[in-house]
């Protein structure tokens, strides 16, 4: 067993299974539901926002989540395999054509939003006479 397959068994022990994750992808809309240690206190809280990137692979899987707060962008950085993280919910699937959604960094207002899913593409018909 070389090296490479050393740390990918060991590293697959601490992987979520498949269940535990839905199937999210850039421009979805989530709530993270993220376990917060205060002392020996602990809670859940929840952090809803739009999936702006994705990057990493196996158990370096992470996802940047943008919400806005009192009209202020704010973002986060999730792993994905992290024991933190109890539990993802997909609130609305987006309709993005790009690996990454920077652009809506310097959006505001209407244009900030993502078209939904279910809507899907709205083709323009070019008829010409």
């Amino acid at each position: 067993m070389n090296a490479q397959e050393l740390v990918e068994s060991t590293v697959s022990d601490q992987l979520k299974s498949e269940s535990d994750l839905p199937n999210i992808t850039v421009g979805d809309t989530i709530n993270v539901h993220v376990r917060i240690i205060e002392g020996d206190k602990e809670r859940i809280q929840i952090y809803q926002g739009v999936i702006i990137a994705m990057r990493g692979r196996g158990a370096n899987r992470m996802i940047t989540v943008r919400r806005i707060v009192a009209n202020e962008g704010v973002e986060r950085v999730f792993p994905l395999h992290s024991p933190r993280l109890s539990k993802i919910e997909v609130v609305r699937r987006g309709d993005a054509r790009r690996a990454k959604l920077y652009f809506l960094r310097g959006r505001v207002g209407k244009s900030r939003r993502i078209r939904d899913q279910r809507r899907g593409l709205k083709h323009v018909n070019s008829s010409s006479s």
